[in-house]
């Protein structure tokens, strides 16, 4: 409930480890555990990405692990977020070993 506030996700945000333990927590406890992660990061991915933020995803596991969300039985809600907070930032990680070809040709930048 906190990451849907500006100041919820700036606590989290502000805390060295926020996003890497949000992140650990998907594919490790339930089905509702991994809705409830991806939604925490769909919210940071939507409000709160800067540059910063976005490469942080990038350099901790958040995008490895959202492209294993999508490949795995993790439910269909964790799926459809995971898959947007792809679209939403396919640019900043279209030169990344961590994605695989295939996902980023889904997903083309626009712009």
């Amino acid at each position: 409930m906190l990451c849907q506030c500006a100041d919820g996700r700036l606590e989290l945000l502000s805390h060295g480890c926020g996003l890497a333990i949000v992140s650990k927590k998907i594919l490790r406890v339930s089905t509702l555990a991994n809705e409830r992660a991806v939604r925490i990061l769909l919210s940071v991915s939507r409000f709160s990405a800067t540059h910063f933020v976005v490469q942080e995803m990038l350099q901790i596991g958040v995008v490895a692990k959202l492209c294993l969300v999508l490949q795995v039985d993790s439910g269909n809600k964790a799926k459809e977020k995971a898959r947007e907070i792809l679209k939403l930032h396919a640019k900043s990680w279209s030169n990344s070993h961590c994605i695989p070809f295939n996902l980023l040709a889904s997903y083309p930048t626009s712009g």
